[in-house]
């Protein structure tokens, strides 16, 4: 009997090794795979990113259900760093090193991304980002299914430029004061000036994270808007801001019709709390409205709502509502487990390569597919205008997905840069 029971659990060392899995604590969890939610469940992004992690959790219960990856369950490991950039990439290393998972889904704004990327590199961990970022970086083990600046940025100022967008002459540039905001405006002001506006029509202006009072800026912005040309606001703020920031404008009476706002970080979710009849007409510009029409999207709602209602989520139980991060979300999840199933392997260098290429039918309408060698998503370009209700009114709208572009052709050098993280080719060529 135990040189039987020797034989089988050599046989199993054997199946569970051609699968990815090498040590002995992920043989004793062979019915089970374990991976990462990494999400500010409190502090200033909690608003945003609390969402994420149950989009995460319904998706990974969705999987579980129809029988997990390769006869593997998903077991989530849920981890709050709390708006903490350095805390982000503390857990990252426990997700890696402790809780052994084979991904990570997580992180919203780029200061956290760029406190974890070293771990994810130094331990050859693989995360997906789901949120729509300034471009400038393309890592081996890192996949991001949120827009490049060429799927967000640059059309919404575009649009704003045409005659249908109201032709603005004049820019405020407003973010929060981190990376995200201040590469995305560097690129804009390049942008701007290559289209031939002038230094002194750009204002530029930061405030910190968890700012709350918006009326010298709002004053500001009025004063600027009031010198003759037609004036445009670009907002890179981000997390719980957003609340003071849009009720400042409605107290104020700054209304789309005389400067529009078109916000990069403001969906559904962080409208929630907001009167936004005041509102009404200011600009979002995402890959993804919920008030999209398609069948795909019909069934992704109503998926969210269910789920919302069946787990008790605050707010949404009540009033569910979906978002760009969340659908990039849900695609990122559903990818790792397509490239999972092809590479019949949780290898990272494996499931890297079987990356390469992977398609999901969007909630937002349109067939995403993951490049072959950036580890961008294709993605529509959707512009809406805020309704009284919160919701968005689409405006305009790529005829179909667009090619990220990771390195900015509006900075200078990015054209000697390549398409493809260096690594990736050797991780590539060892998967084959």
């Amino acid at each position: 009997m135990k040189r039987r029971s020797f034989f089988k659990a050599l046989t199993l060392a054997a199946a569970l090794a051609a699968a990815g899995f090498g040590s002995t604590d992920l043989l004793a969890q062979a019915k089970t795979v374990k991976v990462g939610v990494l999400h500010s469940l409190s502090g200033t992004m909690a608003i945003s990113e609390t969402v994420l992690k149950d989009v995460a959790l319904m998706a990974i219960e969705e999987i579980n259900a129809k029988g997990g990856v390769l006869g593997a369950k998903i077991e989530p490991a849920v981890v709050d760093p709390a708006s903490n950039w350095p805390l982000f990439a503390e857990k990252a290393r426990q997700l890696i090193t402790q809780d052994k998972v084979a991904v990570v889904f997580g992180c919203w704004t780029s200061v956290s991304r760029k406190s974890v990327l070293p771990v994810f590199e130094e331990l050859n961990g693989l995360l997906f980002y789901p949120v729509q970022y300034e471009g400038e970086e393309l890592s081996k083990n890192v996949f991001y299914t949120g827009a490049a600046p060429n799927q967000q940025a640059i059309p919404a100022v575009e649009y704003l430029m045409s005659k249908d967008g109201g032709g603005a002459k004049r820019w405020v540039l407003l973010g929060t004061d981190y990376v995200y905001p201040r590469t995305t405006n560097k690129i804009l002001r390049a942008f701007l000036k290559s289209k031939g506006v002038a230094e002194s029509d750009i204002l530029e202006e930061y405030t910190p994270f968890g700012h709350s009072d918006y009326q010298t800026i709002i004053a500001k912005i009025k004063k600027f808007a009031s010198e003759g040309k037609k004036t445009a606001v670009v907002s890179t703020i981000n997390g719980d801001s957003n609340v003071p920031f849009y009720k400042e404008l409605g107290n104020q009476g700054l209304k789309a019709t005389d400067v529009p706002v078109v916000a990069f970080s403001v969906g559904e979710e962080e409208l929630r709390g907001v009167d936004t009849k005041p509102l009404v007409g200011h600009l979002a510009a995402w890959n993804y409205f919920m008030s999209l029409k398609n069948p795909t999207n019909d069934a992704f709602t109503k998926k969210w709502a269910a789920y919302a209602k069946k787990k008790g989520l605050a707010g949404h139980k009540d009033k569910p509502l979906t978002n760009d991060p969340m659908e990039a979300t849900y695609i990122g999840i559903y990818m790792w487990k397509q490239a999972v199933e092809k590479a019949k392997s949780f290898d990272t260098d494996k499931v890297i390569a079987a990356m390469a290429g992977q398609t999901f039918k969007a909630p937002s309408g349109f067939v995403a597919r993951m490049d072959e060698k950036n580890h961008h998503l294709h993605k529509p370009v959707v512009i809406g205008e805020v309704k009284a209700d919160g919701q968005f009114n689409v405006v305009w709208k790529t005829p179909g997905p667009v090619k990220a572009q990771p390195w900015s052709p509006f900075i200078a050098g990015n054209d000697k840069k390549k398409d493809e993280p260096e690594v990736a080719k050797k991780a590539v060529a060892a998967a084959k």
